[in-house]
């Protein structure tokens, strides 16, 4: 009897699994996960190379996960149920006070090895333009205060103290002290990986202070709102029972005549886009998401340039840098495959322009390159 009820529980296990394999065969591989604001993986491709060093079945196993049946039921049913054992992290979460959410970042993802080939690629990039350089620290650094007893988390401090040593303190713009004075306002959002608006205004205040010039005065608390049920990445990853954040701007970056072109096409006069705040990617209010290269032209009348190589973290800080340039433009190097320095040198005008490196800490550790 034990042996057929054996071999019983061996044929279900092996129809459910040979149904979810059917099932996956004949479903179509989704590209994009709305809900984790990601990239899917894709099928890797079979060579011998990739089977000899591992490679091949590692990607494949990250094929597997991302585009298994069902996927978003079976992450919800985790959660729900991580959620009634009262854990502090789900899905690489910290579930903190006052209903923020924080991302973790292992240290074991960040070896030294890593840290020095970004700054190898870093360091003459910002010597030949004498670019001025803010990497901001993500919330589990600021917000430490926040996190749950003995989270891990790691010290972007001392990354900052490396970058400064290899580009020179007269490049770098601290705004790890300005942030950590701020860290009882809301300058990251609670949903969300982003800074705030506020957040980035400081920022910006750090860069006016570096470069010696006077930053337009804006006040923190004279923001307008826009939405008030911005859920952002951070809630997509774990579905916990938190409150929306709000998006808000500063109705006087909006005052500036502009002319926008993304990726030498799409045209725009203005730094934000409302269609995005009935989606579910509302940070795109900020500079229409995310693109290759931006023109942006403005009424300002001083022949100066900025040159911005940025991630997201950058979307809701360009606004207000534009009372200072005629001209702007930005790159995004996860979406413009070219050699950089031909690319600046032929947006170079005859006078300079000014160079901004602007990633947070762990965008640029995991993304920043360039040929």
């Amino acid at each position: 009897m034990r042996k057929w009820n054996s071999l019983i529980t061996i044929g279900l296990f092996c129809a459910i699994l040979f149904s979810f394999t059917v099932v996956d065969m004949l479903n179509e591989d989704r590209i994009f996960s709305e809900r984790e604001r990601r990239a899917l993986a894709v099928k890797p491709s079979y060579s011998r190379e990739t089977v000899r060093n591992g490679k091949y079945m590692e990607q494949y196993e990250k094929y597997v996960t991302d585009q298994f049946v069902g996927r978003d039921k079976w992450i919800d049913i985790k959660m729900m149920s991580d959620l009634a054992l009262q854990k502090s992290e789900l899905n690489g979460v910290y579930l903190c006070d006052d209903g923020y959410l924080i991302e973790k970042h292992a240290v074991a993802d960040f070896p030294q090895e890593l840290i020095d080939q970004k700054l190898d690629l870093l360091e003459p990039l910002v010597k030949r333009w004498n670019a001025k350089v803010m990497l901001v620290p993500t919330a589990d650094n600021i917000l430490r205060n926040r996190l749950p007893a003995y989270a891990e988390y790691f010290d972007q401090s001392r990354f900052l103290e490396q970058v400064n040593e290899r580009v020179g303190s007269e490049n770098m713009i601290d705004v790890y002290a300005t942030l950590l004075e701020h860290r009882d306002e809301e300058i990251y959002y609670r949903t969300d990986h982003h800074w705030t608006t506020r957040g980035a205004y400081y920022g910006y205040t750090s860069w006016a202070d570096a470069v010696g010039v006077k930053p337009i005065e804006y006040d923190p608390d004279q923001t307008e709102t826009v939405s008030t049920n911005f859920y952002g990445t951070l809630y997509n990853k774990v579905h916990a029972p938190v409150s929306p954040d709000r998006i808000e701007f500063f109705p006087g970056t909006d005052d500036l005549p502009v002319q926008i072109t993304y990726d030498f096409e799409k045209k725009s006069d203005s730094f934000y886009e409302e269609k995005y705040l009935q989606g579910s990617n509302q940070y795109a209010f900020f500079m229409d998401d995310n693109h290759g290269i931006v023109e942006i032209r403005t009424s300002q009348k001083n022949n100066k340039t900025l040159f911005v190589i940025k991630d997201s973290y950058a979307n809701c800080y360009i606004p207000l840098m534009a009372n200072h340039y005629e001209k702007i433009y930005v790159i995004d190097l996860r979406y413009m495959n070219v050699p950089l320095n031909k690319l600046m040198e032929q947006y170079n005008p005859e006078e300079g322009m000014d160079v901004l490196i602007l990633y947070n800490c762990i965008h640029f550790l995991e993304e920043f390159h360039y040929r």
